[in-house]
């Protein structure tokens, strides 16, 4: 049914100043969101799923309320639909509508649909937009059916687009009187009306802000038209809509009555659809044919296939013929090798009977060199036995070194702290032994000192590297020269204690080896000490490192001393 139209110059304003702009936010818009159509037929072709409801058996008028899809969530609505002899009268009012522009410049408006369980859908009419609020009275002949809103680019299109804006939607009161039916259906994909076919431009929409909706529409189904190959496949339609089109515009320029405009619009828009119709059946059976030429072609090359295989069949039984001749020339000829062969087989076997003799003293040299081989392996094992001994007691005297180690750092960590590195077990001694700034051992050190002397003269072997260090706090010479006087009283003690000074070797380092920052008291508390390297053979180390050059015995530095009538820093 026809619905009255007004003026949409929202559209027009936006159509002629955001033309661009729209096409481009179109080209990017998501191509399928949840709550609008999902494509299952390629680019042109989508499928839809909508709740359909009996309403004949629902008895008397049922009222259904509308939802917006994730197109346009916001809009709502509510119909009325009431059984009136054999059909449905249906008032619907809808509303938070958006201009249809919105989804692209190719759509103008929207349409009300009814669509059965089987997918049939029906146009009930245009719903024309005052202000986002809409109401329109229609009728169809179907008992069962839901209803949808799509945005169209004209009114007259006879199969829902995929812009699929609002569907009903049943309330719990209804649920006794809805059949649990989903109404699929086959919806035009935006490939139909894109823009990306034909350029949506001032051309089609104009540039007077007066021009009525009408004629927006019959340019755009001319258009639609045109995407669809109308010109090809229905030239009478598509001339027709052309002049209907034509005289449409001559009326508007003539500014003649608004009724006229709107009569010859709608006119141009019904045959344009009509021609479109026309163009997509006759593109699909033009379609059907080429597929069935196709599926001709390649029957008959199936069948040209066919006798090809034929042919190289017959090809390889008459090779395989071939071969099988050539297979019996090849026996006899093996015959008479096999008779020449027997006869070279006697001569080998009378040739055979010399080479025997041959092989006798051969065998007789082999064993000869078979017993000398058992020796020789006899002396290997022998020799492999002895390795593996020589193997087991250097490993029984690593373990014991490894244990002598153990015990020793158990040892002389109970007299001082006591660390095993790679340089050998540093007894660490801080300077808590010592006097401040000096190198005079206090008692406590020289108890803890005579402990360690006695651990040393317990296991004989072992050397001692004597070490100085000092925290940053003085000079570097008042610190190498202090660390060098500490580490020569621990060594002096100790060979007062009956340590071999063979075995002994003293060094200051000053400041340059700190173990911890020297920005904190406890930091440079840790730098004063004297550290002890205990190494040796009994213990897996070897003596490590010298006197640097410049250094003497003592480990003091040659040539130097403190500075006369100076104080020492404290603490160090």
């Amino acid at each position: 049914m026809k619905i009255g139209t007004v003026l949409l110059k929202t559209a027009a304003i936006l159509a002629i100043s955001l033309g661009p702009a729209l096409v481009g936010a179109r080209a990017q818009a998501p191509s399928a969101t949840a709550g609008a159509p999902q494509s299952t037929m390629g680019a042109n072709a989508v499928s839809h799923t909508t709740k359909a409801m009996n309403y004949r058996r629902a008895g008397g008028s049922s009222k259904v309320s509308f939802q917006g899809t994730k197109l346009m969530p916001t809009a709502g609505g509510e119909a009325k639909v009431e059984p009136k002899n054999n059909r449905m009268e249906i008032e619907a009012k809808f509303e938070r509508l958006d201009d249809a522009t919105k989804f692209g410049l190719q759509y103008l408006t929207y349409v009300f649909w009814a669509v059965s369980p089987q997918g049939r859908a029906q146009n009930l009419g245009e719903i024309t937009l005052k202000n986002g609020l809409a109401e329109v009275k229609a009728d169809t002949d179907m008992q069962t059916f839901g209803m949808i809103v799509t945005a169209e680019p004209y009114f007259a299109v006879t199969q829902p687009g995929s812009m699929v804006v609002l569907e009903n939607s049943f309330s719990t009161g209804a649920s006794g009187r809805v059949e649990n039916i989903d109404a699929t259906y086959e919806l035009l994909g935006p490939g139909a009306y894109s823009s990306s076919n034909t350029k949506i431009d001032n051309a089609i929409f104009g540039i007077d802000r007066n021009t009525p909706l009408e004629l927006f529409e019959a340019r755009n189904a001319i258009r639609v038209a045109s995407n669809a190959n109308a010109q090809k496949y229905a030239p009478s339609a598509w001339a027709k809509a052309q002049q209907q089109l034509s005289a449409a515009e001559d009326t508007y320029r003539q500014k003649r009555d608004r009724k006229l405009i709107d009569s010859a619009s709608r006119d141009a828009v019904e045959t344009a659809e009509e021609a479109r119709v026309m163009a997509v059946k006759q593109k699909g059976e033009e379609d059907a044919q080429a597929k069935i030429a196709a599926e001709k072609q390649a029957a008959e090359q199936r069948e040209a296939q066919a006798r090809a295989d034929a042919a190289a069949q017959a090809q390889r039984r008459q090779q395989a013929e071939q071969e099988r001749l050539q297979a019996e020339q090849a026996k006899a000829e093996a015959e008479r090798m096999k008779q020449e062969a027997q006869q070279a087989a006697q001569e080998a076997a009378r040739q055979q009977q010399q080479a025997e003799a041959a092989r006798q003293a051969a065998l007789a040299q082999q064993q000869a060199a078979e017993n000398q081989a058992q020796q020789a392996a006899q002396a290997r094992a022998a020799a492999e036995a002895e390795t593996e001994k020589a193997r087991q007691v250097a490993a029984r005297a690593e373990a014991e070194k490894a244990q002598m180690r153990a015990q020793l750092l158990q040892q002389f960590n109970a007299v001082l702290q006591t660390r095993d590195s790679a340089r050998g077990l540093i007894v660490n001694m801080s300077d808590v032994l010592f006097d401040t700034g000096s190198a005079t051992l206090k008692p406590g050190a020289r108890e803890k000192l005579a402990k360690i002397s006695g651990i040393v003269l317990a296991h004989p072997g072992l050397t001692l590297q004597i070490e100085g260090h000092t925290d940053s706090v003085g000079t570097d010479e008042f610190n190498q020269e202090l660390s060098g006087r500490r580490a020569d009283g621990v060594r002096d003690y100790l060979a007062e204690e009956g340590v071999p000074v063979s075995g002994m070797t003293a060094r200051g380092f000053g400041k340059t080896q700190p173990v911890a920052t020297n920005d904190t008291p406890e930091g440079r508390q840790r730098n004063r000490r004297v550290e002890l390297v205990v190494n040796g053979d009994a213990i897996g180390n070897s003596a490590s490192g010298a006197a640097p050059a410049g250094t003497a015995p003592g480990g003091s530095l040659r040539g130097v001393s403190a500075p006369r009538g100076a104080s020492a820093p404290q603490p160090n």
